[in-house]
This record gives structure tokens, sequence and C-alpha cells, in this order.
């Protein structure tokens, strides 16, 4: 198992988002070594306020030492303010292969849930068993955009194979577990030809879905013309399979547009 690159310290801990996941975020490692090869968003933020300066240096994850220690006292301050906190915004807070990271978000999660904060977690790693013991409030989601593993290969090298991701989500759902899977971004056809039915149908057990497109890309603005018409229609397939299904949903912005 690698260990981390090394130990930073924050200043602050929670603050404020306005994704769909939570009210507050947390982000307690700096880089992630899956490196995804379609644009990570959070490589160019931290690119572009200076954080990192290559995308080989965010591949090497860096652990904040004294998160603990900032969420003992900023819980103190906001927890009557706290909805949910997401993990994490700009990271993994499973990556695949670092127990080291493992064992703070456990830590983490735990002291949330102990101040009555429900936490919502999203990995492309394997969500660890450990989990079905903490609070039932907490939402556990996987990222899953494609079942081949060519795919996950070529374009997630250093994340959870899918099938391993989807059994770790399945046992925790079969345990009680409020679970929910992400499919974004979701690849056009010149970056792989799929049934986005199959895709549905194998994760049909989770409590919610999440779609959404494959942004700031080349290959697809330029790459496939007709991306506009594929995912308004991919979107509508996924709100009808949700629909019929009774699994609630959510369409990305700027998914749908016409």
């Amino acid at each position: 198992m690698p260990n981390v690159e090394g130990y930073i310290e924050r200043k602050s801990m929670l603050y404020k988002t306005g994704v769909e996941y939570g009210d507050y975020t947390i982000n307690y490692i700096h880089g992630c070594a899956h490196g995804c090869k379609f644009p990570c968003y959070a490589f160019i933020m931290k690119k572009r306020f200076g954080q990192v300066k290559t995308y080989e240096d965010w591949l090497k994850p860096y652990l904040v030492s004294n998160t603990l220690e900032l969420l003992d006292r900023e819980i103190l301050r906001l927890r009557n303010k706290i909805e949910s906190v997401q993990l994490c915004f700009t990271t993994d807070p499973f990556m695949y292969g670092y127990p080291e990271i493992e064992e703070m978000s456990i830590a983490a999660i735990n002291r949330l849930n102990e101040a009555g904060i429900k936490c919502t977690i999203l990995t492309k790693g394997i969500l660890p068993q450990r989990l079905a013991e903490c609070s039932r409030d907490n939402e556990y989601g996987i990222t899953l955009i494609s079942l081949d593993e060519e795919y996950r290969g070529r374009m997630e090298p250093g994340a959870a194979p899918y099938d391993k991701r989807l059994e770790a989500l399945k046992w925790l759902h079969d345990r009680g577990c409020k679970t929910w899977v992400s499919m974004e971004p979701y690849p056009t056809p010149n970056l792989i030809n799929q049934d986005l039915t199959e895709l549905l149908e194998a994760v049909s057990f989770v409590d919610r879905i999440i779609f959404g497109r494959t942004n700031y890309s080349k290959e697809v603005t330029s790459g496939y013309p007709e991306h506009k018409k594929f995912y308004n229609e991919k979107a509508k397939e996924v709100i009808d399979f949700c629909t019929n299904r009774k699994i609630a949903y959510h369409i990305k912005e700027k998914t749908i547009t016409e």
C-alpha cells in the first residue's frame, strides 16, 4: 500500500459550499492519486489559484495532519448551522489503496456524526464496511460512469475497479445504509460506446442517482458534434428510469440544454 506523500496543516476545515451533495464540505487531503484523464475540476481550480503546478504533483496526496483538531473547534461554532457535510469536494475520502486516508476519513465522519451532523460521501475508491457502524443518516456514494474496465483503466487508472466499487456500495445498501451513485462525467460515444440502461440496471438498488455531462473536454465539445442532443436524450433516459423505479434523481446543471 502506498503512503501519502507527506503532511500539511490548515487554518480551517469546514466551509460552506453550493453543491448539491451538502451545504458544507471538508477537504483534508491535497491532491489525488486516481489520475483521471478527463479534465479534473479540482486540479483545474487548484492550478488556477497557484496551489499546485503540475498534474504530476497533484497525483501525490498530502494529508492534513490537524484535521481532527480543526473539526473539534469548528463543530462547536457551526453545528447548529450545518445540515450535512460532504466528503470531499476537491479530492477523494477513500482514495484507492491509501489506508492512512481511510483512517482519517472514518475519524472525521465519527466526529461529525457524534455532533449530530450527517455526512455525504462520494468516492472512486472502495467504501469500507466500517461505515455501516456510523450514523444511518449518512449517505454513501460512488462515481460510476461505465462498467467497462478497459475504459476505467484508460480514464481512471488509479481508481478502484468498477465492480469493486459497486460491490462495496451494495454491501452497505444490504445493511440498511443510504446509497447513491454519481454518473458524472458521463462519456459520449466517441469516448466509449455503451448502453446506459445496463449501467442503470446495475445500480437500481440505490436511493439516488446523479447524472451529469463531461465538462472542460474538447473531445466532447469538438470531437462529438451531437453532444448536446446526446446528453438531452441520456438525461431523459435517467429521468424515466428513476421515475419508473421510484429512485430519487438529480440532473446536473447544463446537462440538459433544450
